[in-house]
């Protein structure tokens, strides 16, 4: 094989991709067993070890303990004791005892909590950390966590105790709606293995009563080092020093002379395929699965890498089609998508997913099962497979550009795949070189012949969703064999492509000029008045090659409407979207944007208008064509199309009245804003006021006026390409005769809501197919003007204390929830630099239903005993190391950049001078952290939440409902409101869960 010659990093990347010279390929060459780039070995105690230096982000390490050790290994009565070991592992270990190690890892910034550190598969267990390497001796302690973790977890009645409820939660929070729906469909693709009946969070039975014994018996047999890696990547000096580590906290474990072989458990096939109708009452809508078990080909050589890439060629050009049906004037499917998905060990499935309106399946099926046939018999044109040739090759060019700045995590995770599934790594400098060899070759009969593996004769599941039934097996069947027929009788005809204009611009617009120039040399950012009075703002960075990040906003939303206009004009920017936006239509859009990575999105908010775009550095004109192009935009309605989406809106609806959280959420926002129009669910009786004509005026206007208008761009730019292609197409935006849609931010209309002013209590019983129960415990916050900057970042601090509270007592001290959450809401405030800010703070968690009104006490009375006594001062060092750290790795990023950027325009100490508002902002955080003490965190709750807080708070419960006698016995008083349903009407897709991905449970 023709390999290239080395080079230096710098003449690398400057080559770049396009210059990457292409191999003379031996498809029988083998691929390396060993793994690119990285110290791999083994210790003389059979642990492998993979260790490799990188240095994104700065001074941080990921690191991870892999174990092939799965639930697929359990007996009987040991079901979910794999996923119990990995609770316990942080629990107590010999050297660590009573969460020690948690203590430890948010003491360092390494947050925990529900998925996080580690998770749970039927074929293996992953522990994971995140941590900091800029201090000594905070690597040796993570590597001798991750020691402990694989011979030393202790396992004492005691501990298991402890445990169970946190387990159990976990298992009650899988048993919703989603969670039935994977856990039947998981069992149908498996029938007649032992993987069926080992999903990984175990039965109710084992969780509750398996013993101390049997966990200790099934650690013991599983977890030995020849079964086990630890993975290091990270900002280390060299890798040398890490694998000395590795030998001094690894070295000296042993396991068993001979432990057992981890044994296969095969997944049968099968030649005719299984039915299943699926009925969910709770279900989020309708949906139909095509799914195909396969034989996982291992890939050992590079013809194995070439048939990966028909793989990917097929799927790619197969959504589009998709994605294009989904599009037409009456289309059978919301939305469809395909994909391939590794199963187990060595099973995967090529899956096809659509989800529909109500009493939509067997349409849905049979288009799904048509275009299948169509590729069948025609296969895929030239135009399509070169689209889909030009999107792999971006993919691989970004990946290329980017080789120097991969984040350590992705590199572990491809190491630990290696371990696993012995998925070769060869380094992406290699792969780009293969891909751009290999892609021009695959020819679009290769591509066409992948749809066989789709065949109803591969191992074929067939599954329908539904909330109540309206189709039987035997329509399943009979729609099978209605395509088959057509497809031997050759009776579906080739597919229809659309027209496909050359340009997104067709005119290309004057360039505007620089009326002013502004550099705030301390924080890098150049600031500019074009001549159409936009505002653009422009950072240039390296943390990332490939890309480049674009926002810009408006003041003025939808809380300037009134009320009779609010819901016809919320609807928009949904209705515009399917139109097109940007002057095309989406399905012919998306063959325009092939091979370019150009990304463009809109949102209408309640004080502001915004766009966001994120792109490569080579497609920013494409980007910014399209923002171009969004505001030359008048946005028409089409009857069909507005129908289209209509008629997905109130499907949402209609689901959304089916979800037992949706009413609870409801409820929560009806209690704490009162009965606000901006807080109301949508109900289907609103959707049929709207008025399409009204909410497209409203959309296009809203991306009229440029002079209203700041931009902020953030990423890699060459300004002798950006500047020109920014005043051409930002500047060239004509300037309308007339201002449309111009408010002062100081005017602006506020949310109008008003938070409760006594205490108020409140159950909400859903019908549930399995008890669930979740809590709400919410205080309202009004942060006065004056220090409000600090005060903001005080709320910060503190709700990140809360969150850390709430876990420690009543997960770790009292043993009855999974996980906790603190939101924030500070909405409540217009943008005015004059006016107080409103919201609240809100703590959720999920629990047992016979516990719910405890650990509301519970909770209560931390946050009363924080106000009074204050936290601690080990509570004050975690919470200032875990921001401390999120800043750290945020300021090696471009979002994190974009974000405070506009955020200082916003804030209410700008007052034309940018850099003078970031000054400010980050000297108000600098404060606050400077202050923050036991003392200082103890005034705050005060200050910023009701004192005492058990004065005026609101808590609202999510129970099954029951019936009467146990109502009468219940703690909490219950009215019974009117219920209402809401629906995010941004996202139609009715079912987005992948069902037919394989289980984890994660810590």
């Amino acid at each position: 094989m023709d390999l290239l010659p080395a080079e230096t990093p710098e003449l690398a990347k400057k080559h770049g991709f396009r210059s990457l010279k292409l191999l003379n390929v031996d498809l029988e060459q083998p691929l390396a067993d060993k793994p690119f780039g990285v110290d791999y070995g083994k210790l003389d105690n059979g642990l492998t070890y993979y260790v490799r230096s990188n240095s994104k982000p700065k001074m941080r390490a990921a690191l991870a303990l892999v174990v092939k050790a799965g639930s697929v290994l359990e007996e009987e009565d040991e079901r979910g004791v794999a996923h119990i070991v990995e609770h316990l592992a942080f629990n107590a270990t010999t050297k660590y005892t009573n969460h020690d190690i948690v203590k430890f890892m948010e003491s360092i910034g390494a947050e925990f909590g529900a998925c996080q550190n580690a998770m749970t598969s039927a074929d293996d267990t992953v522990y994971e950390l995140f941590v900091p390497v800029d201090k000594p001796e905070l690597l040796p302690q993570a590597i001798s966590v991750l020691a402990e973790f694989s011979s030393e977890i202790r396992v004492s009645a005691e501990d298991l105790e402890k445990e169970r409820g946190a387990v159990m939660e976990e298992y009650r929070g899988s048993r919703n709606a989603n969670g039935r729906m994977q856990d039947s469909h998981w069992a149908l693709m498996m029938a007649g293995s032992k993987y069926a009946e080992r999903l990984p969070i175990g039965t109710e039975k084992v969780i509750r009563t398996v013993s101390a014994a049997t966990v200790k018996h099934f650690y013991k047999k599983w977890y030995h080092l020849q079964h086990m890696a630890l993975i290091a990547v990270g900002d280390f000096p060299n890798s040398e020093s890490v694998v000395e580590l590795i030998r001094t906290y690894f070295g000296q474990k042993s396991s068993a002379n001979e432990p057992p072989g981890i044994p296969r458990f095969p997944v049968p096939s099968h030649d005719e395929p299984r039915f299943s109708s699926f009925i969910e009452s709770e279900a989020a809508g309708s949906a139909v699965m095509i799914s195909c078990k396969v034989p996982a080909q291992e890939l050992k050589t590079i013809k194995d890498y070439r048939d990966l890439l028909v793989e990917s060629m097929f799927l790619l050009a197969l959504n589009q089609r998709l994605f294009k049906v989904s599009r037409r004037r009456d289309p059978p499917f919301h939305s469809c998508s395909a994909a391939s998905d590794n199963l187990v060990n060595p099973i995967k499935a090529y899956v096809l997913t659509s989800s529909c309106k109500e009493n939509g399946i067997i349409e849905a099926l049979e288009a799904m099962l048509t275009e299948l046939a169509r590729i069948h018999l025609h296969g895929f044109s030239e135009r399509e497979i070169s689209i889909v040739r030009a999107l792999l090759l971006s993919g691989i060019e970004s990946a290329y550009l980017e080789r120097d700045q991969i984040q350590s995590t992705s590199l572990r995770d491809e190491y630990v795949q290696h371990f696993l599934c012995n998925e070769p790594v060869v380094g992406i400098e290699f792969e780009a070189q293969l891909q751009k060899s290999l892609l021009p070759s695959i020819s679009v009969a290769e591509v066409a012949t992948y749809a066989r593996k789709f065949g109803t004769t591969c191992s074929c599941v067939i599954k329908a969703i539904e909330p109540q039934s309206t189709v039987t097996l035997d329509d399943l069947k009979n729609t099978v064999a209605k395509v088959t027929s057509l497809e031997e009788g050759e009776s579906i005809s080739a597919w229809d492509e659309e027209q496909v204009p050359e340009e997104i611009v067709t005119v290309k617009p004057n360039s505007g000029s620089v009326d002013q120039q502004q550099e705030y040399a301390d924080i890098n950012v150049t600031e500019l008045i074009l001549s159409n009075g936009m505002r653009v703002c422009y950072k240039c960075t390296d943390f990332l090659d490939d890309q480049v990040l674009i926002s810009g906003y408006s003041y003025g939303g939808l809380s300037e409407l009134s009320e009779t206009d609010y819901v016809s004009c919320s609807m928009g920017s949904t209705i515009a979207g399917e139109l097109g936006k940007f002057g095309h239509k989406p399905s012919v859009l998306m063959d325009m944007l092939a091979g370019k990575r150009a990304e463009v999105g809109t949102r209408l908010g309640p004080y502001m208008r915004t766009f966001s775009a994120d792109c490569s550095p080579t497609d920013l004109e494409t980007a910014l064509q399209l923002v171009y192009q969004l505001f030359m935009t008048n946005v028409e309605p089409r009857e069909e199309e507005v129908k289209k989406v209509m008629e997905m809106a109130e499907e949402a609806v209609r689901a959304q009245e089916r979800d037992p959280y949706t009413a609870f959420e409801n409820r929560v926002r009806e209690i704490n804003y009162g009965n606000s129009y901006f807080f109301r669910p949508i109900r289907i009786s609103d959707l049929k006021k709207v008025d399409a004509y009204k909410a497209c005026e409203y959309f296009s206007n809203c991306f009229k006026d440029p002079s209203t208008f700041t931009v902020v761009v953030v990423g890699n730019l060459d300004l002798a390409t950006a500047c020109p292609l920014i005043l051409q197409y930002l500047g060239g935006i004509p300037k309308p005769p007339v201002p449309i849609l111009q408010f002062s931010r100081d005017d602006l209309n506020g949310l109008p809501f008003t938070f409760p002013d006594n205490i108020i209590r409140e159950i909400v019983r859903k019908p549930m197919v399995e008890a669930q129960c979740s809590v709400q415990l919410c205080f309202p916050v009004e942060v006065k003007n004056g220090a409000m900057i600090e005060e903001i970042h005080f709320v910060g601090f503190l709700s990140k204390l809360l969150e850390t509270k709430m876990i420690q007592v009543l997960r770790f001290k009292h043993g009855q929830i999974y996980s906790a959450g603190v939101s924030v809401f500070l909405g409540g405030n217009k943008p005015s630099r004059t006016g107080d800010v409103r919201g609240d703070i809100s703590i959720n968690f999920s629990c047992d239903p016979s516990m719910s009104s405890t650990l509301v006490e519970l909770a209560l009375d931390e946050v009363l005993h924080l106000q009074n006594e204050g936290p601690s001062d080990e509570d004050i060092s975690t919470i200032l190391e875990i921001e401390q750290r999120a800043h750290e790795n945020g300021l090696q990023e471009n979002y994190y950049w974009l974000e405070r950027i506009i955020r200082s325009y916003q804030s209410r100490v700008y007052s034309g001078d940018l850099g003078s508002s970031f000054q400010i902002q980050e000297e108000a955080r600098l404060k606050v952290r400077t202050s923050l003490t036991p003392s200082t965190s103890k005034s705050a709750l005060q200050r910023i939440l009701p004192f005492p807080c058990r004065k005026k708070y609101t808590v609202v419960i999510l129970m099954p409902q029951t019936t009467r006698f146990q109502l009468l016995k219940s703690c909490f008083w219950e009215s019974f409101p009117n219920s209402k349903y809401a629906v995010a009407i941004a996202g139609l897709t009715i079912l987005s869960v992948a069902l037919w991905r394989s289980p984890r449970s994660r810590h």
